[in-house]
Formats: C-alpha cells, structure tokens, sequence
C-alpha cells in the first residue's frame, strides 16, 4: 500500500500540480497560500492514504484538501468575511476553463496556465521564473542553476515577483487570443528550462528525468499546433525531438554518464530525430531564425552524423558564432568553446573558454580540454573544482572516473 500511496502521489503531483495551484490562486489571490496549501495537501494526503487507502479521484481529493486548508488560512489570519465567503463556496472543480479555451483558443488547460502565468507587467525572466516554480513544480535550487544565480538569489526574486503581482493586482486570468502572441517568448523560455532540468536533473541519482522531458515536449507540440506562424515554436519542438532521441544512449548500465562521442548511436530514436528533422525543416523555410532554430540546427549536426569523428564540427562552430549574437548566455559560450576545442584543438579551445562567463559546465569542460593536452595535474584540479559544483549522481560518478584515470 505504501508503495502504491507514494507512486500514485508522484504521479499525481507530475501531472496536477500546476493545476492545484492554479485554482487556488485563482480564487484566493495569494500565490504563496496557495503553494503552501498544495503542499500540505500533498503531505495530508501521505498520511491519509495510507490509512484510508487511495481515494478514486485524487486530484479532487488533494483540491479540496488544499482549498479547505486555504479556508482555515484565511480564517486565522482575519483576511476577510467576504473572501473567505468567496472561497467556502468555490466549486472544487472550476465550470471556466472551457469557456477560457474559447476565447483565448488554447484547448490544453496546462498550456492556458502557462499562458495565464506569462503576464506581460512583469519582467520575462520573473514570468519565467515564477511559471517554473509555481506551475511546473521546480525547485527553487533548480530554477536557480538554470538561471546561473545562488539559490538565495532565486528565492529573493521569487518572493519579489510575488510581491510585485499582489501590490499591482496583477490579474492572474487566461488571455484572449489576440494577447497570446505577447505572452508566447515567456512560454517558450518556460517550456526550453522545463526540458533542460529533465535533459541533466540538477540533483538525484539519475541524469534524465524521463517525465519532464515527456512533459515538455507535450506543451511544446500543443504550442507549435497552437501558433504555426511562429517558427521559434517549431524550432523548440525540434530541438526538444533531436536532444531527447538519445536519451537511452545518455546513460550506461549503472546509470552512469556517456559522453556524446562514446554513445552508442544505433540506441537513439530515430523516429524522433526523422520527426525533429521535420518540424525543423518547417521551421527554417519560414526564413526567420531565432536561438532555438540554431540550438536545433546544431543538435541536428549531431543527430545525422553516422560516427562521432563523421560529425561536422566546423558547421557546428559557426551555428554557435550565429547563436552567440542573439543569445549570449553564458552557456551557450562554454559550448561554443568545447565547438572550438572539437573542431580546431583543446588549445583553441582553452583559448575560446578563457573569456567566458562563470558557469556550472566551465569546470568541466576546462578540465577535458586539458586532459585531451596532456596537462595532468591541472586536469585533475579542475575535475575536483567540477566536482564540487555538481549534485547530480550521474554527473559526478563520471567526473570521478575522469579524476582517477
């Protein structure tokens, strides 16, 4: 029972989380009521379970449970007779939704909540930022390593965001269709992080988490269906397609870490390459090439080439000289110089990483290119430094094993 208790709340929380917190929010106002009632639920529902055994509609049950926890809330707390006469007789299972998809055209109700989080009052890196914890149920130790920030950076500026929504009465409601485009950049940066903490987890002992990235690219097909116009949306899509098809190959036996040159290419998806491959070619005829075309183009480099040494390094350094210009992250720089480091030496490549921004991967990638020059004992120093700055199990079994050879 306990097993079954846990599985079906993981399963639950995966998949209804941001919908939880969503109809609290709604009705209460308050986005940290509402998250901290949704997690209370989640915890009274581990006790409860286990005793009682799994209710037929859990969602249901975890809604009412966090709504009558937001009651007691506000109840203790003195907020108000008549919010708290609002939120007493809020249905469990809120009638609008549907409505909201005629108007704003958007059928999938998690891609309307993404849309309804992505309000333009705020800065796009708060949008992003607040969608990932709120709706997508990220950490925020992992929004923080996306971002490049301290985790008690990110939590500042969650709580500001949140603060900026309640002072401005920011209205948190679906957009009509004719406001979808403003809000889409957010979206597709949400949807782009979502993938990227499934692709490499933060922490734990897998490299992948499966289900974010199966989740991502859901949102992202429902996306591209949803604005055909925008070839950025396909060019996500594509990209989510090609990285993801080497998922089996990502990893070995133990769980340990592969490395792109050492994977076994007949492992990897070939019906999502060819299906990436697609949605990029529709996405390049348009004649508007934005960063997740060329994140694709360059993962497309990989996907077609039949061998490691086959793969067209050159091509793939000037995609990156293109991607610098419109996304100068400094991700995107570290992997730029390891382009280099492939395509032109691990000297140049030492060369390229030298001017780069602080970043998680700095470490690591330094660390290989002076293993490949033969520099031994500075290797190993950045292996430790590299070490240090990773939490995720695959990661660091594969450091070590570098460290020690």
């Amino acid at each position: 029972m306990t097993d079954d208790v846990e599985r079906v709340l993981a399963d639950t929380f995966a998949q209804d989380w941001g919908r939880l917190v969503a109809t609290l929010i709604r009705v209460t106002g308050d986005w940290d009521l509402a998250e901290e009632c949704t997690q209370d639920a989640f915890a009274a529902a581990l006790r409860t379970w286990r005793r009682d055994g799994i209710p037929d509609v859990p969602r249901a049950w975890l809604t009412t449970t966090a709504r009558n926890r937001a009651v007691d809330r506000i109840r203790r707390e003195r907020v108000g007779a008549e919010k708290l006469r609002s939120l007493v007789d809020e249905p469990v299972e809120p009638v609008e939704p549907d409505l909201d998809a005629l108007e704003s055209g958007v059928a999938d109700d998690r891609l309307r909540l993404l849309f309804t989080c992505c309000h333009p009052a705020l800065s796009l890196s708060s949008r992003v930022e607040l969608a990932l914890r709120t709706l997508c149920g990220l950490t925020t130790a992992e929004i923080a390593r996306l971002f490049g920030v301290p985790e008690p950076t990110m939590a500042k500026r969650l709580v500001r965001t949140k603060h900026k929504i309640a002072v401005a009465g920011i209205p948190y409601q679906v957009p009509s269709a004719a406001r979808l485009p403003e809000r889409t950049p957010a979206v597709l940066a949400v949807l782009y992080l979502m993938f990227t903490e499934g692709y490499t987890a933060t922490a734990g002992p897998h490299l992948v988490r499966v289900d974010l990235c199966h989740e991502a690219i859901d949102l992202a097909r429902a996306l591209a269906g949803l604005v055909p116009d925008d070839p950025e949306a396909a060019g996500l899509l594509a990209l989510m397609l090609l990285q993801h098809a080497r998922a089996e190959a990502r990893t070995d036996v133990d769980g340990g870490l592969v490395p792109l040159e050492e994977q076994d290419r007949s492992a990897w998806d070939r019906t999502a390459v060819d299906a990436g491959l697609a949605e990029l070619g529709r996405a390049v005829r348009r004649e508007r090439v934005g960063p997740y075309q060329l994140q694709a183009l360059i993962a497309a480099c990989h996907a077609t080439a039949p061998t490691a040494a086959d793969t067209d390094w050159d091509r793939i350094v000037s995609l990156y000289e293109e991607l610098v210009h419109v996304l100068p992250s400094a991700a995107v720089q570290v992997n730029r110089a390891v382009a280099v480091g492939m395509a032109r030496g691990p000297q140049a490549g030492l060369d390229a990483l030298a001017g780069t921004p602080n970043h998680p991967l700095r470490p690591a990638v330094r660390a290989d290119l002076l293993r490949r020059l033969g520099r031994a004992d500075e290797a190993a120093s950045a292996y430790r430094e590299a070490l240090a700055r990773t939490t995720n199990q695959a990661e660091q079994v594969y450091l070590q094993g570098r460290l020690r050879a």
